[in-house]
């Protein structure tokens, strides 16, 4: 049964302690209910009698104790900036806590004299030791605690809130739970209690704000963790089933003509993880439900040829099929190796759909209307009110992820729901791609062509770039061409980056004289970028110097030089996509990161892109290093943030939910069993309305 009080809709503001204007600060953190203030957990523990006995075997590592405050005092260092000082006095050793930037809260906090608690990186300067910007809490504010709170021996730090106090947010936990502690009601079933060993929801909110073991907090928040993406699963698996279940379909037979025609003409063997995509397609389109499926694979995985054999399956069928592209250049470029492939079937008709008005394009709108085009290739311009299909079969969408939401359902929305196929070259981890399209099916393309020789990755820094240009001009002298990437196109007083300009010129006059050279960048208009790309393609131009706008482009096959300055800027993926762009041809390709200052974190990406070709395992680590982020734009799905889970630490978590909730609704899918009444009720209330958020 759900509690008498609805704690996740009840105020935080009336609770004893609170008011408005704490409440208001409060909401900015994401504490509006009660509810939510019992979810707010502590970031770590204290005891009230913690001592440390520091050594130089603590340099480098984050330690925590309490301290007596010896001296407070400001310091005005040579560059003229004020620098804020507490030296403690641990009982063996004193330790100097430094702020560089600090307000009146901060020098408000602490008194020669009194005690403090503190934690943070320990590091040593001059012989001393020290902690910058450390967290802190003065002793002193205990005398507010309420008598529950002075007996306890380990008291709970929660994350900063404005200018309330710790001691005032744990008054307030405890008054939450003094008065609601009846009302919170499980939101787990007992089989899923059960089989993960999970404390029930009210025992493992008290444990973790009133912890007496520490050790097992991370236990304890795995709880939540689940919770909250097993019913986000739930949501997503449920919105596609709904989906599936009312959208009409196109129906389409494997009759081996086109399809077979265009395996027997291919010059080399597909890889295996071709041929499972290819099953895993047809085995969609051969249903009677609309396919939605993510097509995900590295640079050079062979995208285009996966989708080639699905568009030669609707063609089969009596269908034509749109393939849209992020750009006119890639457009053409897809046109063109679709129509090499195609070239033993002259009955396969393909169309090039760009921008603009002419005569020719006008009569091959009336051509696609008619029918009389069986694989259009194109642009925004498909998706044009004046661009309508005889019998729209299957739209693929390259580079899905440079489309909006609204774009990319515009196609298929206006001709009677065609099978979907989204093209994406971001490698990531299959866990994370399920979350973010609960609402399709992925297909992972994990295996290079044979023919692909890795790209030889070196990481130098600034000092090396001589020795480095001399094995540029050594493959340019071969006939091949390089892509220098710089993070800026101009020279800016505010930034020490290494811009695209400067570069160019210094080239051009000190290093490479005697090669044509040429500057790319995303302020230049599609005519002027698209005039460089064909002279690059052409080795017309050697060298082109660019930014990051060439990340999704045209291949070269002749590009066997990549040299990515201030590579310690870039984060994983990008360095990948960017390294991508060279290695297509026959030829042994290189790639050379130029890094100036590096940070801890930027020097094991930079290993990273050493020893791995695989984008897979190099998205695995990008994960590892700076969690999720957005893969694929600002909240793509529209689904709200996580407040337990972090994708990059939870993935078994996440696997485990989702396989619950598959297995879930494949033994109960309206959830009517009474076992299942709590995730019913659960997901009724809180879950249900969220469905119309997800849209791909």
């Amino acid at each position: 049964m759900m509690s008498k009080k609805d704690l996740r809709s009840l105020p935080v503001k009336y609770l004893r302690g609170v008011g408005e204007f704490r409440a208001t600060l409060l909401a900015e953190a994401g504490v509006v209910s009660i509810n939510d203030l019992l979810e707010f957990f502590p970031k770590t523990y204290i005891g009230q009698s913690w001592s440390c006995d520091i050594t130089e075997d603590d340099i480098d590592k984050y330690i925590s104790f309490i301290a007596d405050i010896e001296e407070v005092r400001e310091r005005t260092a040579h560059s003229g900036s004020t620098q804020f000082i507490v030296t403690v006095d641990t009982g063996d050793e004193y330790v100097d806590l430094i702020w560089f930037q600090f307000g009146k809260w901060i020098t408000r906090s602490f008194r020669e004299g009194g005690r403090v608690w503190v934690a943070g990186v320990l590091t040593s300067f001059n012989g001393r030791y020290q902690i910058v910007h450390p967290q802190f809490e003065a002793m002193d504010e205990r005398e507010d605690l309420n008598d529950f709170w002075k007996k306890r021996s380990i008291l709970p730090v929660y994350p900063a809130v404005g200018i309330i106090s710790q001691t005032q947010i744990r008054n307030m936990i405890y008054n939450a739970f003094y008065q609601y502690h009846e009302d919170i009601d499980e939101s787990l079933p007992d089989e899923i209690i059960s089989q993960y060993q999970y404390q029930p929801r009210k025992i493992a909110l008290q444990k973790i704000h009133f912890c007496v073991e520490p050790e097992k907090y991370e236990f304890l928040k795995d709880r939540f963790v689940f919770e909250e993406l097993f019913y986000q699963q739930l949501m997503m698996i449920q919105n596609k089933n709904k989906r599936v279940a009312t959208v009409k379909t196109k129906h389409f037979e494997l009759n081996k003509t086109y399809t077979h025609q265009l395996l027997a003409s291919l010059p080399f063997q597909l890889t295996g993880a071709q041929k499972r995509v290819i099953e895993e397609i047809f085995s969609d389109m051969t249903s009677d439900k609309q396919m939605s499926r993510l097509l995900q694979g590295d640079v050079g995985s062979g995208k285009t040829i996966v989708t080639l054999f699905a568009m030669l399956l609707a063609k089969e069928n009596g269908y034509q099929s749109a393939l849209m592209a992020p750009t006119e250049i890639l457009a053409e470029q897809h046109y063109r190796t679709i129509s090499k492939m195609t070239a033993m079937m002259p009955d396969v008709r393909i169309g090039l759909l760009t921008g603009g008005v002419s005569k020719a394009k006008k009569a091959l709108k009336l051509q696609i209307l008619e029918g009389e085009v069986d694989i259009v290739v194109g642009t925004h311009a498909l998706i044009q009110k004046d661009v309508v299909f005889k019998n729209l079969g299957l739209i693929a969408v390259d580079e899905q992820h440079r489309f909006g939401v609204q774009q990319r359902a515009e196609l298929s929305l206006r001709h009677e729901q065609p099978d979907m196929l989204y093209l994406s070259a971001t490698p990531i981890p299959r866990s994370l791609a399920l979350t973010i399209f609960g609402e399709l099916d992925v297909s992972i393309l994990n295996e290079l062509p044979p023919t692909r020789k890795p790209i030889k990755t070196k990481w130098i820094h600034e000092h090396q770039k001589a020795k480095a240009y001399q094995e540029i001009e050594k493959e340019i002298l071969a006939g091949r061409q390089v892509y220098i990437v710089c993070p800026l196109i101009e020279e800016s007083e505010k930034s020490d980056l290494l811009a695209a300009e400067t570069l160019l010129t210094e080239l051009q006059r000190f290093y490479f004289p005697d090669f044509k050279s040429a500057l790319l960048h995303g302020k230049m208009k599609n005519k002027a970028k698209e005039e460089i790309m064909q002279l690059y393609l052409r080795n017309e131009v050697q060298i082109l110097v660019s930014t990051t706008v060439i990340e999704v482009g045209i291949d070269v096959p002749n590009a066997s030089v990549m040299m990515i300055e201030h590579a310690e800027r870039f984060g994983l993926a990008q360095l990948h996509q960017l390294r991508g762009r060279v290695g297509r041809g026959a030829d042994q390709s290189f790639c050379y990161l130029v890094s100036y200052r590096t940070t801890d974190i930027a020097k094991e990406r930079l290993k990273t892109m050493e020893k791995s070709n695989d984008g897979f395992v190099i998205a695995e680590k990008d994960l590892e290093l700076r969690g999720p982020g957005e893969f694929f734009g600002k909240n793509q799905s529209g689904l709200p943030p996580y407040k337990f889970a972090n994708l990059a630490l939870h993935q078994d978590c996440l696997r485990r939910a989702r396989d619950y909730a598959d297995n879930l609704l494949l033994e109960d899918p309206e959830l009517s069993d009474e076992k299942h009444q709590i995730i019913r009720q659960m997901y009724d209330l809180y879950y249900a309305h969220q469905e119309k958020m997800i849209d791909y």
